[in-house]
C-alpha cells in the first residue's frame, strides 16, 4: 500500500493530463496521489473526477516555486482549500508573471538567433501555465537542440544566456499562502537546495513536513532528514517529482511513502480544520 504524494500533470510542465496520471497510477496499484503543479491548482479537480469510480485517493496538492537569494526553494502544499479566494488571486499573479517571463526568454533567444512563436509555446502547454520546459520543448522540437537537458543546460538555467529570474515568492511567504488556503506546508526536496540551515526557520513559521524519499536524495540525506522530521515532529513526505513520459523524471509510482504517511496528513489536516472553524466561530 503505497502513495506517491508528488506528481505534474499538464497543468503545469507534466507531459500526462490529469487524469491519465489517475489512469496509470490506479493501475500500479498505488492507494493514494497528489497533483502538485507548479503554481497551479487547476488539475486537481479534473484529477479528483477521475478518480471517483476507483478506490485511488487524490490528495489536493500545489508546489509553490520560490526563490531565497539565488537558490530555488520549492513548497508543497497538501489537502489545502483549492477554492480559497486568496490562493487564487496568487495563483493569477503568479500565471501572469510567468508568461511576462516567457516573453522576455524568446526575445533573448531570439537575440542569439533561435526563434520560437509564442502561440505554439501555448500549444505545447495546453491548459497549463507556460515555463521554461515548454520552451525547452519547443527549442528541441524546432531542432536548435537534441534534448530538454540541453536547452536547460546551455541557454536556460540561473547563469545561461537566456535565463530569466521568476517573480520573487520567497518561502516563507509561501508557507503563509498554504496556511491560509488551511493546507499543510511541506519542504520540497531539500537535498537540492542544499540550505539546511534554513529548515529551523521554515519549521518556526509553520512547515509541517520534509520531503524526505525523493529520487535525488542519497541514503546519507534521506538519514539526515528522517531525522529531522523526528526531532521537530514533522511529517516524513516523499514521491518521485514524475512529470510524464519524455522527461528527466523517474516514472510515476517509483518512490513512494506508506498508506500511514496519509493517514498522518490526514491527522495534521483535521487538526487544522478544527482550528480554521474555531476561529471562524470566535
Amino acid at each position: 500500500m503505497s502513495a506517491d504524494l508528488h506528481i505534474h500533470s499538464t497543468a503545469s510542465d507534466g507531459t500526462l493530463t490529469p487524469a491519465q496520471i489517475v489512469r496509470q497510477a490506479h493501475e500500479t496499484g498505488l492507494t493514494a496521489i497528489s497533483l502538485t503543479d507548479h503554481d497551479t491548482v487547476d488539475g486537481v479537480q479534473p484529477a479528483i473526477q477521475a478518480a471517483l469510480k476507483t478506490d485511488l485517493e487524490v490528495i489536493p496538492g500545489i508546489e509553490l516555486n520560490t526563490d531565497w537569494g539565488n537558490v530555488e526553494i520549492h513548497i508543497l502544499g497538501y489537502y489545502l482549500e483549492i477554492r480559497s479566494k486568496q490562493l487564487q488571486n496568487v495563483l493569477n499573479e503568479l500565471r501572469q508573471a510567468r508568461e511576462d517571463r516567457a516573453h522576455t526568454m524568446i526575445k533573448k533567444l531570439s537575440a542569439m538567433g533561435i526563434f520560437l512563436s509564442f502561440d505554439r509555446l501555448q500549444e505545447i502547454a495546453g491548459s497549463g501555465t507556460i515555463g521554461r520546459p515548454h520552451i525547452a520543448q519547443a527549442m528541441m522540437e524546432a531542432g536548435y537542440v537534441s534534448s530538454v537537458r540541453e536547452a536547460f543546460d546551455n541557454y536556460l538555467r540561473f547563469g545561461k544566456p537566456a535565463y530569466v529570474p521568476r517573480h520573487k515568492l520567497d518561502p516563507f511567504r509561501a508557507i503563509e499562502i498554504v496556511q491560509h488556503a488551511a493546507g499543510i506546508p511541506v519542504l520540497a526536496h531539500p537535498g537540492l537546495m542544499k540550505k539546511d540551515e534554513l529548515i529551523p526557520e521554515f519549521v518556526a513559521k509553520g512547515i509541517l513536513g520534509i520531503e524526505v524519499y525523493y529520487p535525488q536524495h542519497t541514503p546519507d540525506m534521506l538519514e539526515k532528514y528522517r531525522l529531522m522530521c523526528e526531532e521537530y515532529g514533522l511529517i516524513k513526505t516523499g514521491g518521485t517529482d514524475c512529470h510524464g513520459p519524455g522527461m528527466d523524471y523517474p516514472p510515476l509510482g517509483t518512490v513512494t511513502v506508506t498508506d500511514e504517511t496519509v493517514a498522518h496528513l490526514k491527522r495534521v489536516y483535521r487538526r487544522i480544520q478544527q482550528n480554521h472553524q474555531k476561529k471562524q466561530e470566535s
